[in-house]
């Protein structure tokens, strides 16, 4: 489990949730201009209760694989 400091170093933004919840995301672009944005939500106790990686061509959303808590595997917009 990691705790807030942890995940504020690793994601480059957040926002809070009701519940004192937060949504972690990071933004990595890829050689031939694709974006994979991750994100991870966690409780109050920073328990994460989703993870999931959204690619993304010209800001448009082409493919969502969440992986946690059942990875769903790739699944096309």
């Amino acid at each position: 489990m990691s705790t807030r400091a942890q995940n504020e170093k690793r994601f480059d933004r957040w926002e809070e949730l009701p519940g004192g919840g937060r949504r972690y995301r990071i933004d990595v672009q890829g050689k031939l201009g694709w974006l994979a944005r991750y994100l991870k939500d966690v409780d109050a106790s920073e328990t994460t209760v989703r993870f999931g990686r959204n690619l993304r061509r010209h800001r448009q959303l082409v493919e969502e694989h969440q992986k946690f808590p059942v990875d769903k595997g790739h699944q096309k917009v």
